[in-house]
C-alpha cells in the first residue's frame, strides 16, 4: 500500500491577512492622491509658502523612493512580517504627527518620516502575499490588488476634498492625515494576529552607504530647484545642482565596487545593458516628471487660480480617475496582447491630446471655465494615461534576465518615484516663475494663475514627447516568458496611482 503524500492546506486566516494588507497599500495609495487637493487650506492654515506646499509632497516622494529598494531587503533579512508591523506603526504614528503639525517645517518632516515608512511597510505587502497564498490562488489575489489600485485611484481626491469640505471638528485639512489613526491601528491588531511571519531564504545585503550617496544627490538637485525662486536664484543654488552629478558619479562607482565585493548593490547596474530596460528606466522617470508636475499645478489653478472649493475640485477629477481605471484594465486584457507596444504609444498621443485640448480649453474660456468644459480633456488624458500605466511595467522587464526580475522591478518603483518627486521640485520653475506678480498685486490672481498653468502644461507636451521616443526602444511585444511570469511572481511594490 502505498502513502500519498499531501501539502497541508492553506491556512484559513490567509484572507485577514490579505485584508490587512491591502487595507495598507491602500491607506498608501489614497495618501499620495489625497494630499494634493487640501493644499490652498494648508497655506491658509498654516501660513505655508508655496515651496513649503511642494515640499509637503516632495518629501514624501523622495523618501518613499529613497527608502523602497531597502525596505523590501529589510523585510527579506529580519521578517516581513516584522517590517511590515514596523512600517505600519510608523506610518501611523507619523500621520498623527502630520495632522497635529501647527508648524509648516514640522508639517514637511512628518511627511518625510511617513514616506520613509511608506517605503518600509509597502515593498512587504506582495511578498507577504506570495508567501502566504498557493499559486493557482495568486492570480484572483493580484487581480483584487488592482480593483484596490483602480479604487485609490479615484477615491483619494474624493475623500480628501469631502475632509477638507466637511472641516470636521473645525479641524480644517487635518482629517486627511488623521483619518489613517484607526485605520492603522487596526492593521496593527490584526496584523500581528494573521500575518504569518516569513523571510527570503537567500536575502542580499544592506547598501546604506548607495541609499546615502543616492539620497543627497538628489537632494543636492532637488533643494536648490525648489527654494531657489524664493531665495532669487543664489549662486550656490547652481553649485548645488553641478555637485549632485559629482555625487551621482561617485554613487555609480561606489555601486560597481560594491557589486564586485559581495554581489548586493543598492541598484544592479548591469541591468542597463538591457537596452530595453534602460530605456524603459528613463521613461519610467520622465513619466513620473509629468505626473509630478500636472497633478501639483492642476490643484492650484483650479483651487487658487479659479477661487473653487476642494470638493468642487475634487468632483472635476472624478471622470480623469474613471479613465484611467477604465483605459488601464482594458490595456492589460484586450489591447496589450495583441497590439504590444503600440498601445503605450498611442496612450502617450493620447495623452498629449489630452493636454493640448486642456491647454486650448484654459485659454479659450479663461477664468469663466466650467467642470463640465474640462470634462472632455480629463477623460482624453485618463484615457491616455491608462493605456500606459498598467502594462508599462511588464514592457520594461520583458527582456530582463528572470534572476534579475525582482532587483529590476524595485528600481522601476524607486525611478518612478523619484521622477514624481522631481516633477514637483521643477514646478517652481516651470509654474510659479510663470505666475505673473504684477497682475496678482492688482487683484488679477485668476488670470495670472490661468496663463501660468498654460505655461506648465507646455512642459508636460514636452516631457510627454520624450516618453512617447523613448517607448521606441521597447520591445514590440512582450515576451511569452515574461508573460508567464507575470502570472506568478509578484512586483516588489504596486503600482501608484498617480
Amino acid at each position: 500500500m502505498t502513502s500519498v503524500s499531501t501539502s497541508p492546506p492553506p491556512d484559513r486566516r490567509r484572507w485577514i491577512a490579505l485584508a490587512v494588507v491591502m487595507t495598507a497599500s491602500f491607506m498608501d495609495l489614497v495618501d499620495v492622491t489625497i494630499v494634493n487637493i487640501a493644499m490652498p487650506s494648508i497655506k491658509r492654515d498654516i501660513g505655508a509658502s508655496f515651496s513649503i506646499l511642494q515640499w509637503i509632497t516632495e518629501g514624501y516622494a523622495l523618501a518613499f523612493a529613497a527608502g523602497l529598494i531597502t525596505g523590501g531587503r529589510l523585510g527579506d533579512i529580519f521578517g516581513r512580517r516584522r517590517m511590515f508591523l514596523l512600517g505600519m506603526s510608523g506610518f501611523t504614528l507619523a500621520s498623527m504627527l502630520c495632522g497635529v503639525a501647527a508648524d509648516p517645517h514640522f508639517l514637511v518632516a512628518a511627511r518625510v518620516l511617513q514616506g520613509g515608512m511608506a517605503a518600509l511597510m509597502v515593498p512587504q505587502v506582495l511578498a507577504i502575499v506570495h508567501s502566504t497564498f498557493p499559486a493557482e490562488e495568486r492570480g484572483k489575489v493580484f487581480g483584487l490588488f488592482g480593483m484596490v489600485v483602480g479604487l485609490g485611484a479615484v477615491s483619494g481626491p474624493i475623500l480628501g476634498a469631502l475632509l477638507t469640505q466637511w472641516n470636521l471638528f473645525g479641524l480644517e485639512w487635518r482629517p486627511i492625515f488623521l483619518v489613517n489613526l484607526p485605520v492603522g491601528i487596526a492593521g496593527l491588531l490584526l496584523g500581528r494576529r494573521y500575518i504569518a511571519e516569513s523571510k527570503a531564504p537567500r536575502a542580499l545585503k544592506l547598501d546604506l552607504v548607495g541609499v546615502a550617496l543616492a539620497t543627497s544627490a538628489l537632494l543636492m538637485l532637488l533643494y536648490p530647484l525648489t527654494q531657489g525662486r524664493e531665495l532669487g536664484w543664489p549662486l550656490w543654488g547652481y553649485l548645488c545642482t553641478a555637485g549632485s552629478a559629482v555625487v551621482f558619479a561617485l554613487f555609480v562607482a561606489y555601486e560597481r565596487r560594491k557589486a564586485a565585493r559581495d554581489g548586493s548593490p543598492l541598484v544592479e547596474l548591469s541591468l542597463f545593458r538591457v537596452k530595453s530596460f534602460a530605456a524603459g528606466i528613463a521613461l519610467q522617470t520622465a513619466f513620473g516628471i509629468a505626473c509630478g508636475i500636472f497633478f501639483l499645478i492642476w490643484t492650484l489653478y483650479m483651487q487658487i487660480g479659479l477661487g473653487w472649493s476642494a470638493l468642487h475640485a475634487g468632483l472635476t477629477g472624478v471622470p480623469f480617475s474613471l479613465a484611467v481605471s477604465a483605459a488601464a484594465g482594458m490595456s492589460v486584457q484586450k489591447l496589450v496582447p495583441r497590439f504590444g507596444r503600440k498601445v503605450l504609444q498611442a496612450g502617450a498621443l493620447t495623452m498629449m491630446c489630452g493636454v493640448l485640448l486642456y491647454i486650448w480649453e484654459a485659454k479659450h474660456f479663461g477664468t469663466g471655465i466650467t467642470s463640465w468644459e474640462m470634462a472632455l480633456p480629463l477623460v482624453v488624458m485618463g484615457t491616455g494615461m491608462g493605456l500606459i500605466v498598467a502594462p508599462l511595467t511588464d514592457a520594461v522587464l520583458s527582456e530582463v534576465p528572470r534572476e534579475h526580475s525582482g532587483s529590476a522591478s524595485g528600481l522601476i518603483n524607486t525611478t518612478q518615484q523619484l521622477g514624481n518627486a522631481i516633477g514637483l521640485g521643477l514646478v517652481s520653475v516651470v509654474f510659479f516663475d510663470a505666475v505673473d506678480q504684477g497682475a496678482v498685486a492688482h487683484g488679477r490672481i485668476g488670470q495670472a494663475f490661468s496663463d501660468a498653468y498654460a505655461h506648465g502644461m507646455w512642459w508636460v507636451t514636452g516631457v510627454l514627447c520624450l516618453v512617447l521616443a523613448l517607448m521606441f526602444a521597447l520591445p514590440r511585444k512582450a515576451s511569452a516568458r515574461a508573460a508567464a511570469e507575470a502570472d506568478t511572481e509578484p512586483a516588489d511594490e504596486l503600482p501608484l496611482a498617480a
